[in-house]
């Protein structure tokens, strides 16, 4: 999902009120909260896309004040998976395309927690989220979609694209069957586990 962005503001008595900011193609190396967090009861959209910024530098306190934030734009950046978010429960729109996400769990994870009411999610152009456009094949392209909507089921839009109420169920089925598996696994392990205890320790009784 691509974004031209231009600052639209409204004018009040005192100040400027801005309801969209844009420091896209700034070369910068660090958020500039001085200007930003001069809109906290009017900023709805912020663009920081197509500079440099990265994760030593995102500081969740701050950016969490924007309290009627809807749209966050970082597009073309060099933030990771790792990168952490503050808990923004206004954000319904997250727009991360061409960064350097690779582990696609723990950014899932982070995005799930930290904005409870998205709908809206585009990674396009990360190694975390394969496509046609960079080297994934069709079946990468469909698991990463099912795992994404399996993790975040009030997501309406994944990159480019609606997501379904067919694929959503397909999804759910999915990661279920897996969840179900795991499980199973895990209490195979752990009773494995559990005997192989108990015959170390009758062999010690055994052994005394």
């Amino acid at each position: 999902m691509d974004h031209q962005s231009s600052g639209q503001h409204s004018q009040t008595s005192q100040a400027p009120s801005f309801q969209w900011l844009s420091f896209a193609y700034q070369g910068l190396t660090e958020i500039p909260y001085e200007t930003i967090l001069t809109q906290t009861e009017s900023l709805e959209v912020l663009d920081l896309s197509n500079n440099l910024l990265e994760d030593p530098y995102w500081n969740p306190a701050l950016l969490g004040r924007l309290e009627k934030l809807t749209t966050l734009i970082l597009d073309c950046n060099n933030y990771s998976s790792h990168i952490k978010f503050p808990y923004m429960p206004s954000v319904t729109t997250v727009c991360i395309n061409k960064n350097k996400i690779n582990n696609l769990p723990v950014f899932v994870e982070e995005i799930k927690r930290k904005f409870p009411n998205i709908k809206i999610l585009s990674m396009m152009n990360n190694e975390a989220a394969p496509s046609y456009f960079n080297g994934g094949s069709l079946t990468q392209y469909k698991d990463y979609r099912q795992y994404v909507i399996s993790q975040i089921p009030g997501l309406e839009i994944l990159d480019d694209t609606e997501v379904l109420e067919k694929e959503r169920a397909q999804a759910r089925k999915t990661y279920r069957l897996q969840q179900s598996r795991q499980n199973r696994r895990k209490r195979k392990e752990d009773s494995a586990k559990k005997h192989t205890h108990m015959q170390n320790k009758s062999s010690a009784i055994i052994g005394e």
